[in-house]
């Protein structure tokens, strides 16, 4: 890839976390929200509920994209659903559900599935896959409950929770990658991006100390 196009990364999601682990490893992707109506989907299975979702976002930024030969554009469409007791559960309805679920999820387990859906535009090939990870819920208080939905922020991530925010204290243990849990798997992206003759130091930038200005590491 070195000699060939450089590679441009847009991110089809809203989810400041599924950003900030791409900056984190070096990455800084352009975002474009995909605005797709999630309940048009309809399945028992986490797993291919949240793949389709990935999937869908994906697709739904690559219309709005014009591909150009200078660069070579990759789109990554993301989702995530937790898998508790029986239950597929994205984001609650509102605080009495992440409540409710707090209520019924401490002290338990469930699996946060994340699928991922990369598109080489100019190539018109995908890769895709879903990443999964067993989650470990601290058996927390009634207070502890209403003092994090009080917050907010459970009302904005599927399961009703976060590793990497307020909610991390109340998440004893993982099974697997922590970046699933967050949104999006690096491992699992470096796999996609490979089953597109991609390298992921290819999308590799760096930072000027002081602004936000990011140039293509030589």
């Amino acid at each position: 890839m070195s000699d060939a196009a450089p590679l441009r990364l847009v991110l089809a999601s809203a989810s400041p976390a599924r950003r900030k682990s791409l900056q984190a490893a070096g990455i800084e992707p352009d975002v474009l929200v995909s605005g797709v109506d999630e309940s048009l989907v309809v399945t028992d299975r986490a797993e291919e509920l949240c793949l389709e979702l990935a999937r869908l976002k994906a697709q739904a930024v690559l219309t709005r994209l014009r591909p150009t030969d200078d660069e070579r554009t990759l789109v990554l469409g993301c989702d995530s659903v937790l898998a508790f007791d029986g239950e597929i559960l994205g984001k609650p309805a509102d605080s009495a559900d992440a409540t409710r679920r707090w209520e019924r999820m401490r002290g338990r387990s469930g699996v946060l599935h994340s699928g991922h859906c990369l598109i080489d535009i100019v190539a018109g090939r995908r890769a895709e896959a879903v990443a999964s990870t067993t989650v470990h819920f601290a058996d927390i208080s009634d207070d502890e409950i209403a003092s994090y939905v009080a917050t907010g922020e459970p009302l904005a991530v599927a399961g009703a929770f976060t590793i990497d925010g307020l909610g991390g204290p109340f998440v004893e243990r993982i099974e697997g990658d922590p970046g699933t849990v967050v949104g999006l798997s690096l491992p699992l992206l470096r796999r996609l991006l490979a089953d597109l003759d991609c390298r992921i130091t290819d999308l590799w930038t760096k930072v000027a100390p002081g602004n936000q200005t990011v140039e293509p590491l030589g």
